[in-house]
């Protein structure tokens, strides 16, 4: 008897170039003043503020900032302040209610008919106003277990009919984590929507892969992507091209803005995102005043100035390119328009 010759090793699959781009994102707040020729003590940068919610930006967004200029409204989005950490009486952990809107192990009910999802707490970038910031992402996640808890909640009620996954952001995930939980919703009969709140394909268009496109096609529900950008030097040609792939695979395509003391608070910025957003095929959905998160209050804009600024933009442009103007407060049962 002849033995076998042993099979030779195959190489592992190589990582979704998304998944390694991720990977080599700017995690050092100096390497990031570095690359765009700043001094870091001009700034108010601090690594203190860095040590307590971590700096992380692919550089495909650095590329987009403007060298040299230490008021780049990309750069201000991410760039970790002395501000953060000065209290501010009215700025808390928590500042729109998930803690009390819990409904299970990653699960948010607010609205009527809607559960949101937390899917993961992992971003391609930290934003420094997010509201999530604080957010137990350790002990809070959907995915935990499978997303048993999570789809057994939406199962056992026929009133909600739309699913949102947000996070952190829920295309962190790879993709086949998220045919995993789609397939088990696919199961839930009264089911009629998703919706995806994710900022990737802005910060790092190359996850609109082959494989999300897939995904995203044999999906048994209408989609709505929600993206997410502040400013219209945030599109760039990949961006627009990342775009276009989600809508050639179905999805309708909405934008959420925050309004940012320094990055977006003007009439100009405002008409130039949301003309910027639907020649890229984005409709401008939401212009949100900022949740009073703590180590954020440095971006806020009175809700007269943004009552004005939302006034001078409705004059300006086309209905259809204005933003609702809305903030989120906790316990009411939908968007408060301001």
């Amino acid at each position: 008897m002849i033995p076998a010759a042993p099979l030779p090793l195959q190489p592992a699959p190589a990582a979704p170039r998304w998944q390694q781009l991720w990977r080599e994102a700017v995690r050092d707040p100096r390497e990031l003043l570095a690359l765009l020729g700043l001094d870091p003590g001009a700034l108010g940068m601090s690594e203190t503020a860095a040590a307590q919610f971590p700096l992380r930006v692919p550089r495909g967004f650095v590329a987009r900032m403007r060298r040299g200029d230490p008021h780049d409204p990309l750069l201000r989005q991410v760039l970790p302040l002395d501000e953060e950490l000065r209290p501010r009486p009215g700025f808390s952990l928590d500042a729109v209610g998930d803690g009390a809107a819990k409904a299970g192990h990653g699960v948010i009910r607010k609205y009527r008919g809607r559960a949101l999802l937390v899917a993961t707490g992992s971003c391609a970038v930290h934003c420094r106003y997010c509201f999530r910031r604080h957010f137990p992402y350790a002990e809070e996640t959907a995915a935990a277990g499978g997303w048993r808890e999570a789809v057994a909640l939406i199962r056992a009620d026929p009133g909600i009919d739309e699913v949102i996954l947000s996070g952190g952001d829920p295309w962190s995930l790879a993709t086949p984590k998220l045919a995993e939980l789609t397939d088990a919703l696919a199961a839930v009969p009264h089911l009629k929507r998703l919706r995806v709140h994710t900022r990737l394909p802005i910060v790092l268009p190359e996850r609109v892969d082959e494989a999300l496109l897939a995904w995203l096609r044999a999906l048994p529900w209408p989609v709505a992507v929600v993206v997410h950008a502040n400013h219209a030097h945030e599109f760039d040609p990949a961006v627009d091209a990342a775009l276009a792939r989600l809508r050639g695979a179905g999805a309708t395509l909405l934008n959420q803005a925050v309004l940012l003391r320094g990055v977006n608070d003007s009439v100009e910025a405002l008409a130039a995102l949301s003309e910027r957003s639907y020649a890229a095929g984005v409709l401008p959905y939401y212009l949100h005043q900022l949740d009073r998160v703590q180590g954020a209050a440095h971006f806020e804009v009175a809700d007269g100035d943004a009552r004005r600024l939302h006034a001078a933009l409705a004059a300006r442009l086309s209905g259809y390119l204005v933003p609702k103007l809305v903030r989120e407060v906790a316990g009411d049962p939908g968007k408060r328009p301001l």
